[in-house]
């Protein structure tokens, strides 16, 4: 018995590893469709900027739009890093607290049940007492 209850164990640590590589991909595909879009809007962006230029040549023009375009890619890009480690700091402070409320709750419900336990105890003997 014990080596099906391995093994069906094992089946679940396959499972587990599967919805986390599912969702790994999932992430990598989002991350990779996001940046993109960032880079079509930069591009977007660079356009319109340079359509308010009319006097440029068409040289001078890509030029202007290539640069424009590296400088708000390295803008969105530090501004996403920021972003992910901020995220990270939150989701850090996010579970502590988490904890440290469940442990607090847990307490309150092991304190009420006692409490309780304890009422029931003392109407129980004073009961049987009389």
């Amino acid at each position: 018995m014990s080596e099906g209850r391995r093994s069906g164990d094992m089946w679940m640590d396959q499972d587990q590893d599967h919805y986390r590589n599912h969702d790994q991909a999932i992430s990598e595909i989002e991350g990779y469709l996001l940046w993109e879009a960032e880079k079509d809007r930069a591009r977007t962006r660079a356009e319109a900027f340079c359509a308010g230029l009319p006097w440029l040549t068409d040289s001078q023009r890509q030029e202007v739009e290539l640069r424009y375009c590296q400088d708000q890619r390295d803008a969105s890009r530090a501004c996403l890093e920021r972003i992910s480690v901020r995220s990270a700091t939150l989701r850090t402070e996010y579970e502590g607290v988490y904890r440290a409320l469940r442990r607090r709750l847990i307490t309150a419900l092991l304190s009420g049940s006692v409490a309780v336990a304890a009422l029931l105890a003392m109407t129980a003997v004073g009961l049987t007492a009389h």
